[in-house]
């Protein structure tokens, strides 16, 4: 069965080696949303040979030249809004979380909250959420 990816933070070192396995495990695995915060450069390269149904830049103001060069490509482009649908996207499986700091907390929590497996690439979405120990609720 082949597992559909979601990562955020795809243009970053931890991304781009994820997308690195999953070129090489094609038949294991598929690309279905990323996520970046403002190299709407690489970006645009990973989602014309990926193809994934959503890329986003988080940098809002980067969000017209994400749109303007995937026309045609059939990849939907989002804004700051489209981490949480890019961690919760129905189609994803697994989430691979390697956004730096605390931008990596609400995207986080949108994939517990819709079930997802979550790939954790760094400790700072967990020290981001504070000292208390509290259970998302997942309903």
């Amino acid at each position: 069965m082949q597992r559909r990816i979601s990562i955020l933070g795809s243009t970053g070192s931890i991304g781009r080696q994820a997308l690195e396995v999953i070129e090489a495990s094609a038949n294991d695995f598929s690309v279905v949303a990323l996520a970046a915060c403002s190299n709407v450069e690489l970006l645009v390269e990973q989602a014309w040979r990926h193809r994934p149904k959503l890329a986003v830049v988080a940098d809002g103001s980067r969000l017209g030249a994400l749109e303007e060069k995937l026309k045609g490509s059939g990849v939907q482009a989002a804004g700051q809004e489209g981490l949480e649908a890019a961690a919760s996207l129905a189609e994803a499986d697994v989430v691979v979380a390697a956004i730096s700091g605390a931008a990596g907390l609400l995207p986080v929590v949108a994939a517990v909250r819709t079930g997802k497996v979550i790939a954790l690439a760094n400790k700072e979405t967990l020290v981001a959420g504070g000292k208390e120990r509290r259970q998302v609720d997942t309903s």
